[in-house]
């Protein structure tokens, strides 16, 4: 569907007709599509037609789904890259049970109720789950899937619409009440289907500002970066078609009639442009004068030109450029800033991902009382620690260790305190000793037998003592 159709579609639903159109030019190109999304006063120009309204039953996922998927995913090496490196380390987790005691977290679990993320659909992966769910809120800002019995469906986010109960959108009651899912888009032919609410999960880990419930895509606010780095892509795919040389003037003799301009023109194109022409040398005659116009690429700082709107683009998706392997990250990488930039990118981006994204997918997981849903790192390669820092750590938990059971707690709760960093689970023995060893029994009272042992060690004593 077109983006007129697509608009059309929208106008009807709001009870407005629009008036019959042809198209005669051809479809947009997706620097043009882009210039539909910037933002100009206080409205974007082709989508405040699908704006929350104020009362609303619905709230539509924006249309730039199919335009951020093939113009950005699929046609920008710079956004390839850092989807590629956010699901490549998002979709290496696993998902457990966390036991919640007295508010703090305790120890992982797992049970059958775990299925369903496990084998989402029939041969599908716990992985492939989660490469879906974050190309999708990368795309479209919002995940959607629906459980059927013990499979996982993912729904198409621009093919869905979510639909508010309580008053609608602006009341201050209102909640999802369930999505209308749409089979081929909008305007299609296959009958849409209503989802319950408890039958869905809707994952919006960046919430859009102008809705309640749906996410924002972290290309909405990098589209003047995109359209840069596709201008500055095709300059330099232009540069060397034109014979990897900067645009030239040549200047002819006034006394030059038309006919021989043309000529000389037609002349001067085929025998010196383009990249099978490139680097030849240039003879004029008859009083023509080339002079070059412009700057080449080393001219512009290309290199740093174009690497700046990368690094925008890298920071929007949360990405360090070094961990991309983008140009400007790379100049000052050593071994001690990519493990750095390592560090934040798995505590300040993959992270609360993981932890938004169980939150949202508990809704349709049976989680046992007294737990939650949480994910399991301990198997990601990308965020293990070099083997020096695990071996400090390790000699620093041994020596907390030794210190708590010396001033008298059970070794049991130690080891479980230091594991979980939950020292309220430490026990103490009601001991202070260093050898925590019990006191001796009290002596019983004088007796006369007791007596008599006595006398007879200290004659053994002192028999042995003479030699006898």
């Amino acid at each position: 569907m077109g983006l007129g159709e697509r608009i059309a579609t929208v106008g009807r639903r709001l009870g407005i007709e629009p008036p019959a159109v042809e198209r005669s030019t051809l479809p947009l190109s997706f620097e043009q599509w882009l210039g539909f999304f910037q933002y100009s006063g206080n409205t974007y120009p082709y989508l405040q037609v699908q704006q929350t309204l104020a009362g609303g039953k619905t709230e539509d996922i924006p249309g730039d789904f199919p335009g951020f998927a093939a113009g950005g995913y699929e046609g920008n090496g710079v956004i390839f890259a850092c989807m590629l490196a956010r699901f490549s380390v998002f979709s290496e987790a696993r998902f457990q049970f966390r036991q919640r005691r007295a508010g703090r977290p305790g120890d992982l679990f797992g049970t059958e109720a775990l299925r369903p993320l496990e084998e989402p659909w029939p041969g599908g992966t716990t992985g492939d789950l989660l490469a879906r769910a974050i190309t999708d809120v990368d795309l479209a800002g919002t995940f959607f899937c629906r459980r059927t019995g013990s499979n996982l469906q993912r729904l198409r986010p621009d093919w869905v619409t979510i639909v508010i109960g309580g008053g609608g959108a602006g009341s201050l009651d209102a909640q999802v009440g369930g999505v209308m899912y749409e089979p081929g888009g909008p305007g299609s032919s296959e009958p849409a289907v209503l989802i319950p609410v408890e039958d869905l999960a809707i994952w919006a880990p960046t919430p859009d500002p102008l809705a309640n419930y749906r996410g924002m895509s972290w290309l909405h606010p990098i589209v003047p970066e995109i359209q840069a780095d596709h201008a500055a892509t095709t300059h330099k795919l232009k540069f060397f078609e034109n014979g990897a040389t900067p645009n030239m003037v040549v200047r002819m003799d006034p006394s030059v009639t038309a006919e021989k301009f043309e000529k000389f023109v037609k002349a001067f194109q085929e025998k010196h442009e383009g990249l099978d022409h490139a680097y030849k040398t240039l003879f004029l005659a008859g009083g023509a004068d080339a002079k070059v116009v412009g700057a080449d690429l080393r001219q512009l700082d290309f290199k740093q030109t174009q690497g700046g709107g990368e690094t925008r683009i890298a920071a929007a998706a949360g990405v360090p450029p070094v961990i991309v392997g983008l140009s400007e990250g790379l100049q000052a990488a050593t071994y001690s800033n990519y493990a750095q930039a390592r560090r934040r990118y798995a505590d300040g981006t993959i992270r609360p991902l993981w932890r938004s994204f169980a939150g949202a997918m508990a809704n349709i997981i049976d989680v046992p009382a007294g737990a939650e849903l949480w994910y399991d790192d301990r198997d990601v390669p990308f965020l293990r620690e070099d083997l020096k820092d695990v071996a400090e750590i390790h000699q620093m938990e041994a020596s907390t260790i030794k210190v708590l059971i010396d001033a008298g707690f059970t070794p049991e709760t130690v080891v479980a305190a230091v594991t979980s960093g939950d020292y309220g689970r430490l026990v103490h023995t009601g001991l202070y000793s260093v050898q925590l060893q019990p006191p001796m029994p009290e002596l019983p009272p004088t007796t006369p037998e007791l007596e008599a042992g006595r006398a007879l060690a200290k004659l053994v004593t002192a028999m042995g003592r003479n030699g006898d």
